[in-house]
């Protein structure tokens, strides 16, 4: 009877321990609203937040992506959405007909949460891309425009890396192109000059930096356009924050969506590739953020990370 006790309990166990895997696994993990470009982080409180941009139903390609929520868990299963936190019509120098919110991303320091997103300043919002800088004590609320990084080019897709030495660097881009620098400590000006991320192959966008083991990763999206296939996540490694860089290949093969735009990051022991997909609308322009687990070779490469949801 002891016996037979044991066996099941076993089983009920190793039941639970493959329910909660799958469930971990879930894909797209919000499901009420339609979300894209995901940055991740984890910050002193042991959670890990989620900044993603929200397109908004019915799609209009990108035009209507105008307000930013912000999701967190401690568990990588269940999910707090902690509301919208910033909206185009917050933004005194944005763009009139407002819209254009594109990928954020968000970071810490001296107890101060930097959201940084891009957002025209004029009618014609191609060529009036500013990065805006909004600031709270916490870090998915009360965040309040502060104004935008002075003298950049028209560019979209920040990302924002904090090294082991605590020197903050900026990078950004697009159409082809990816610049990189330091910040100044007040977090909202560029210390001497941006420039060219060189060595990059094919690079279109979404701009991502991590650093594992001393080797600096930088991420992004190439412009692959193939067999209905569209943007894979690639990367390359360096031993500086600013390159050159090597190419190293793709990490994430394409999804159903037209683009593609991700982070890497690191949560209690384990690696994670975030995403977007359309398996929830099967729309390009009304997206999905996702997740996988991200796993690493002995010499430092990434494996393709498996995508267990999409077309």
């Amino acid at each position: 009877m002891k016996k037979m006790f044991l066996a099941v309990s076993m089983l009920t166990l190793a039941a639970a321990l493959i329910a909660n895997d799958c469930q971990a696994q879930k894909n797209p993990f919000v499901t009420d609203i339609y979300t894209a470009d995901p940055s991740a982080h984890v910050w002193a409180d042991g959670r890990l937040y989620v900044y993603p941009s929200h397109d908004v139903a019915p799609p209009k390609g990108c035009d209507l992506m105008d307000r930013y929520h912000v999701y967190s868990t401690d568990d990588m299963v269940h999910w707090k959405d902690h509301g919208e936190i910033l909206n185009s019509s917050q933004v005194p120098w944005g763009r009139k007909e407002g819209g254009f919110m594109w990928a954020p991303d968000c970071a810490y320091k001296n107890g101060v949460y930097y959201y940084y997103f891009p957002h025209p300043s004029g009618t014609e919002w191609n060529k009036t891309w500013k990065i805006g800088v909004a600031t709270s004590t916490k870090p998915a609320s009360d965040f309040k425009v502060q104004g935008y990084i002075e003298g950049l080019e028209s560019m979209i897709d920040p990302c924002v890396f904090t090294d082991t030495d605590g020197q903050v660097y900026f990078y950004y881009g697009g159409g082809g192109r990816c610049m990189g620098g330091k910040l100044k400590d007040n977090m909202v000006a560029i210390d001497g000059e941006l420039k060219p991320m060189e060595g990059l192959v094919d690079f279109h966008e979404a701009s991502w930096v991590h650093k594992r083991n001393g080797i600096y990763y930088l991420s992004y999206s190439d412009n692959y356009d193939k067999d209905g296939k569209h943007n894979r996540m690639c990367y390359a490694t360096s031993n500086s924050p600013l390159g050159p860089w090597e190419y190293k290949g793709v990490y994430m093969e394409s999804t159903d969506s037209y683009t593609n735009h991700g982070s890497i990051v690191e949560y209690k022991g384990q690696w994670y590739a975030f995403y977007h997909n359309s398996s929830l609308s099967g729309h390009d322009w009304l997206r999905s953020i996702c997740v996988d687990k991200l796993y690493y070779n002995p010499d430092g490469t990434i494996q393709l990370v498996k995508q267990t949801t999409g077309k």
